[in-house]
Parts: C-alpha cells; structure tokens; sequence
C-alpha cells in the first residue's frame, strides 16, 4: 500500500502544478480537495456617449468612435441652443412692439415742412403750433433756410382724437427789382384728426399757386399732405411718400 501511495505521488509531481497537489496528497491523503487559484477578475466597463470602454490604465484614451459620438452630441446640443436663441429674439421682438403699442400718448406725429417757392421768394421765418402751443420757430433772413429744400418741425408723442396745426411762413422778395424790398406772409390752420396707437405723417408743403397773372402776394401758399401709419413703421423711420392732397388754406397776405 505504502509503494502505490508514493508511485501516485510521483506521477502527480511530474504533472503541472503536481507539487503542490503532491503536497496535499502527502498531507491529506489521495482524498484531499486540491486548491483552486482564483481567475482574474474582468475589468469594469465604463459607458460613454453609448459605447462601453474598460476603466483603468487606458481609461482616458478616447476610441475614434467615441470621439464621433462625443461630436454628434455637441453639435445637436449647438442647435438646440441656437433654436433656444431664435425663439428667445422673436419673444423680444413682440414685447418690444407690445410695448411701443403702449407707449405713452398712445399715438405719434411727424410734421415735416418742404419748400417748394421759385427763387422770387425767400423763406425768411417759419413758426409752427400745436393746438395753440408753438412746437417750432424759425428766423433767418440770410438765405440759409431757404436753401433747406425740407426740415422736420415736429416727431413725438400726441394724444389721439382731433387736433389743429398753425402754419405763419413769411418770405422776402427777391430775383426780380419789383419784387426786392416785399414780405409776403401765409397763414393757415389745418385740423386733423389720430387713431389710438397710430402715427400720422403731415407734409406742409409752400408753393406757388396760380399762374403769370396771379398778383405777387396772392402766390404763397400751403398744402398739406397726410397719412396715417403703425407706430411700428415711425419708430422705424420708415419712407413713405402720401398720396397727393389737395392744396387747404394758405391764402398770402403781404
């Protein structure tokens, strides 16, 4: 028995890793449980953008597919902002409008003179009211304000309803001999009335009337030219040009 035992033990040692079982065989007898050596343990995977990367040494080395997803997400993050940015600018874009609707005094005017007069007269003062209250006042006999061929008078708030617009123009003869020495003067009112939240453009525009054989002082006059517009398009400065208006008031007195 004891022979059998050490052959066992022999050919156990010759095996790959028979020492130790050898040793356990010695210890224990033929019987005992040999001892098992633990497996490596598998390496954590770590999930990013999708795909599954180990966790250890390599851990901060990025794959090429890795890298693409990672690009994909930011660029679909970039136009999530940007849709963000759009409809942000469009919500401002109504406030603002919402609140220039509101805007105080409700509605807006824009007089605007333009001088129209042959060279025998020269534009020497310009006075404008507003319901009563002066609103512009001009006086240059040099010839520097005739040469203005347009100015603004007046861009601001007014109430809406019915309102009335003084015009006192006074020109110089000039040009011709028997015209030097003159004043002409035109005075003329005009009434117009504004919506609620709109803006009215006036054109109060000095010309000639008649023709040759009209009498010198009886030639001066003005016409005006209305219309009504969004306060969107004042506060714009939008350019528009009124359809032509019959000529009111303006009857010259020298």
């Amino acid at each position: 028995m004891r022979r059998i035992t050490a052959t066992v033990m022999v050919l156990v040692a010759m095996a790959p890793g028979g020492v130790a079982l050898a040793q356990q065989m010695g210890d224990g007898g033929v019987g005992a449980a040999p001892t098992t050596t633990a497996a490596p343990a598998p390496a954590v995977l770590a999930v990013d953008g999708g795909v599954a990367a180990p966790v250890g040494d390599d851990a901060g080395a990025v794959t090429g597919e890795q890298y693409v997803v990672r690009l994909r997400n930011l660029e679909q993050r970039i136009n999530e902002l940007k849709e963000e940015i759009f409809r942000s600018k469009a919500r401002l874009s109504l406030l603002a409008e919402s609140v220039l609707q509101n805007a105080v005094g409700g509605s807006r005017a824009q007089i605007v003179h333009q001088n129209e007069m042959g060279g025998s007269y020269r534009l020497a003062t310009v006075v404008y009211s507003l319901d009563g209250a002066p609103i512009f006042n001009r006086e240059d006999e040099s010839g520097a304000l005739a040469d203005r061929r347009e100015f603004q008078v007046y861009n601001g708030q007014i109430g809406s309803g019915d309102h009335s617009l003084g015009v006192n123009l006074t020109y110089i003869g000039a040009g011709l001999p028997y015209m030097r020495g003159y004043r002409f003067s035109v005075r003329s009112t005009q009434s117009f009335s504004i919506p609620e939240g709109k803006a009215i453009q006036i054109r109060v525009v000095g010309f000639e009337k008649g023709g040759p054989l009209e009498s010198p002082e009886s030639r001066p006059a003005v016409r005006y030219v209305q219309r009504v517009i969004s306060l969107r398009e004042a506060a714009e400065g939008a350019e528009t040009t009124p359809a032509p208006a019959a000529p009111t008031g303006g009857n010259g007195t020298r």
